[in-house]
């Protein structure tokens, strides 16, 4: 019986040493085991902020293959760690807690992280995405191997449709990931990665946003997340609007004389609208080119309507230099402008960000271009009226 009663004694010890204490709130903890990497050498956690630069936000050392990082967090957050000599960076998610990291320095991306929900989750995330991309990278590379030698061709064929699968399956694996994860905070931080490229799937969003609501709703960070995805769709629907194929939205605008000028009253067999300054230097050194298209097009149906952004909080006087533009660059055709820069109402209808930027409209005010300059604007315009 006494050995038995030791033996409790023991264990109870053992598993005393083995708790963890519970940290103060909004505090996080980070132990890191890095068999192989030296002494002395220095490892950080990053931010990759939205221009992809990287920034510094907690330091430590190595100590005995070992280092830990402390500090606070008030929510959750996917950052990177990475080590000094080490080649790669591994990506986790810094919450707070404790959680611990088990580092390969030679393949420091499939390092072992363990702790916290969030991260079991992103390892499975992140084990599955890999999976689907080297699928998708093997299937490239028998598809080019096929194309190099005759009689393949039904490969190569079944390759590339093989590709195109897994490109697709790559696409909504984050989408899948999130609906089958809609109460964990990693789903929305994946979600906000997709922002980033393009041919994003609107309503995917739409519906992981809305799967996601106890977690957006959950904290300030989470909010404000919550308020980018849905600034970042209703900014991808308007710019649908916009797209080869559709009709250009119609607008009213005043002329130097301040009387509204409507697009559908002036539209030709062909129409640029032409959105510039006086004070851009590219839009001005384009307007030699849109003057030779006009004098080409304008007896075969062209019009052009020019938007000034001028009103810029720099100049003087924006309305006389917007005139002086007009007059010292000989531009003969319509003219409209609130002087309002990049508020100018027409602009913002039409998504505009930076300038020069036209659209070319067909008869019927069909959008059939856009950011056209140079040779391809007239090719376009030649395209319609030759």
């Amino acid at each position: 019986m006494k050995k038995f009663l030791l033996l409790l004694s023991v264990i109870a010890l053992f598993v005393s040493c083995e708790k963890k204490e519970p940290l103060p709130p909004n505090t996080y903890k980070i132990n890191v085991s890095a068999p192989g990497v030296l002494n002395g050498l220095r490892a950080h956690i990053k931010i990759i902020d939205e221009r992809r630069q990287e920034i510094e936000i907690d330091t430590a050392m190595v100590v005995n293959e070992q280092f830990t990082f402390t500090g606070k967090v008030n929510s959750a957050a996917i950052r990177i760690l990475s080590v000094n000599g080490v080649q790669g960076s591994l990506a986790f998610v810094l919450e707070p807690g404790e959680i611990d990291i088990e580092l390969y320095k030679d393949s420091i991306q499939y390092s072992k992280i363990e702790g916290s929900k969030n991260n079991d989750a992103f390892n499975e995330y992140k084990k599955n995405f890999r999976k689907i991309n080297e699928a998708h990278v093997k299937a490239r590379n028998e598809r080019n191997a096929a194309n190099q030698k005759s009689g393949q061709a039904e490969l190569f064929e079944a390759k590339g449709a093989e590709m195109k699968q897994l490109a697709k399956k790559r696409a909504d694996y984050p989408h899948d990931f999130i609906d089958e994860n809609p109460d964990l905070d990693i789903s929305l931080l994946i979600l906000e990665t997709q922002m980033l490229g393009s041919n994003q799937e609107l309503d995917r969003f739409k519906s992981n946003i809305a799967a996601l609501q106890d977690v957006i709703n959950k904290n300030a960070a989470n909010k404000f997340i919550g308020q980018k995805l849905n600034a970042f769709v209703a900014y991808k629907e308007s710019e649908a609007r916009l797209d080869i194929g559709k009709k250009a939205p119609e607008f009213k605008s005043p002329d130097p004389n301040g009387k509204l000028i409507a697009l559908e009253d002036i539209r030709g067999k062909a129409t640029i609208i032409d959105f510039w300054a006086a004070w851009c230097g590219p839009c001005r050194r384009e307007n030699p080119n849109i003057v030779r298209i006009y004098e080409k097009y304008h007896d075969k149906g062209l019009e052009i309507i020019g938007v000034s952004l001028d009103g810029r909080s720099n100049q003087s006087n924006p309305k006389e230099q917007w005139l002086k533009a007009i007059e010292d660059d000989g531009l003969p055709w319509h003219h409209v402008s609130s002087l309002m820069y990049f508020r100018d109402p027409v602009a913002e209808l039409y998504n505009i960000s930076a300038i020069p930027a036209t659209f070319v409209l067909d008869e019927n005010g069909i959008i059939v271009g856009k950011k056209l300059r140079g040779q391809a604007l007239e090719n376009k315009i030649a395209e319609l009226l030759d």
